[in-house]
């Protein structure tokens, strides 16, 4: 492949506002996006911050643009700024947000959910994909009684005190006393472990395959979800299917769906309003009463625009059959970068559903090479990750996959040079 040499960015006004930043707000940029968590190697590779975002792409403070393949880590699924979602929640604006009481609007959604997700017979709302995996696993111990809540090995739910580990600062041994776990796509250790634990297990909870960070992303084998719901009306759990990150993507129906059964309680966020703030959780008729009879609401939880957003972003999503459209792109983008890959004698390995894909050079045991090829890709325009899954948006085209590939080319030939 031939492609024309780029002059990689610089960050100069990022930093300057990366300064302020840490006069005011912990650690500058909290969280998994900010730069102390080690994901932005080498630093001075990656701005941090945007001005603004169009469609496929965002622009840096220093006006340097990207083909921008996380989507502000899921939640553009339609393109930003898409103005048919945009159009529906400034009609909503213009009438309510925020009121004493909610607008008929929730009904609107939750009656949309209930027609387009299969195992759904009820939506409840919340705001983050962590709201929605506590009051799965909440609702699961009051319908049970039981205490005690098997995970995937590998497993991320959210940032609550449960859903952490032992040496995470804050966490206390109360908090994860009942949590289990088992590895990804094993049967017989789930068997055995509900076994030895029967009468104890609340609910299992994974998402729909294994897109865990810094490792390849797993598929389930053959029979495995029909195995786990088969083991889970065998022992009375709940069956809980954490869809935040991969909803909409997979199945507009729902990725148990996808996989060929039904959950208990399914799990959503990112996607769901396109970039506007919501979650919901919907479950089946029998757990219907035990949410009614949780105490669970936020201040914001019935906030009427982000649900005119989600209708608009589940309607057009509906229009485009965009399960399919991801399938596609995402299989042309990672074949071609393959290819590319192996044009410099480099071994691209592209893992996971094509919609969410994960990517690992594989010719260097540590993270380094690969690293470093992420790195020339995003001073060129391309924001890829060395660690995460990466997303797709219904606004991406072929030309744009083209151009992702001429530059992922150039980073290779870099990377393979040195």
């Amino acid at each position: 492949m031939t492609t024309t040499a780029t002059t990689p960015f610089t960050y100069a006004k990022s930093l300057e506002a990366f300064d302020r930043a840490r006069r005011v707000i912990p650690a500058g940029i909290p969280g998994h996006q900010g730069p102390t968590e080690g994901c932005y190697i080498p630093r001075d590779a990656f701005p941090l911050f945007s001005s603004r975002a169009e469609g496929t792409r965002f622009w840096d403070l220093d006006g340097n643009e990207y083909l921008d393949y996380m989507c502000g880590y899921g939640p553009n699924v339609l393109g930003y700024g898409d103005p048919v979602v945009d159009e529906a929640a400034r009609r909503q604006a213009a009438l309510e947000d925020v009121v004493t009481i909610p607008s008929t609007v929730m009904v609107d959604l939750a009656e949309l959910l209930v027609d387009t997700v299969a195992s759904a017979d009820w939506a409840f709302f919340a705001k983050n994909g962590g709201d929605t995996t506590t009051l799965a696993v909440m609702t699961a111990r009051a319908a049970t009684m039981r205490k005690k809540v098997v995970f995937v090995k590998g497993y991320y739910h959210g940032v609550a005190p449960w859903t952490q580990k032992l040496d995470y600062p804050g966490v206390l041994e109360e908090d994860i006393a009942h949590n289990l776990s088992v590895p990804w796509n094993d049967l017989g250790a789930l068997e055995a472990l509900l076994r030895e634990h029967r009468g104890e297990v609340a609910a299992f909870i994974s998402t729909p395959y294994m897109h865990g960070n810094f490792v390849d992303n797993e598929l389930p084998a053959p029979g495995y979800w029909e195995g786990v719901r088969r083991l889970c009306d065998e022992h009375g759990v709940v069956l809980i299917m954490d869809d935040v990150r991969a909803g909409w993507r997979l199945d507009l129906a729902g990725s148990d769906h996808h996989y060929g059964i039904e959950a208990d309680l399914l799990c959503f966020c990112k996607a769901i309003g396109n970039g506007y703030n919501l979650a919901a959780l919907t479950g089946r008729e029998s757990l219907r009463e035990t949410v009614a009879s949780l105490t669970y609401t936020g201040s914001y939880w019935m906030s009427a625009v982000p649900f005119a957003a989600s209708i608009a972003t589940i309607t057009r999503l509906k229009e485009l059959d965009a399960p399919a459209m991801f399938r596609s792109l995402g299989t042309e983008l990672t074949s071609g970068l393959v290819e590319a890959a192996s044009g410099h004698g480099l071994t691209l390995v592209a893992s996971g559903e094509p919609a969410l894909f994960y990517l690992r050079l594989a010719d260097d045991d540590s993270l380094m090479l690969h690293q470093r090829w992420v790195a020339e890709c995003v001073r060129r325009g391309v924001w890829f990750t060395s660690h995460h899954n990466h997303f797709l948006n219904a606004a991406l085209t072929r030309g744009d996959i083209r151009r992702t590939i001429e530059i992922a080319d150039e980073a290779f030939g870099i990377v393979a040079a040195g």
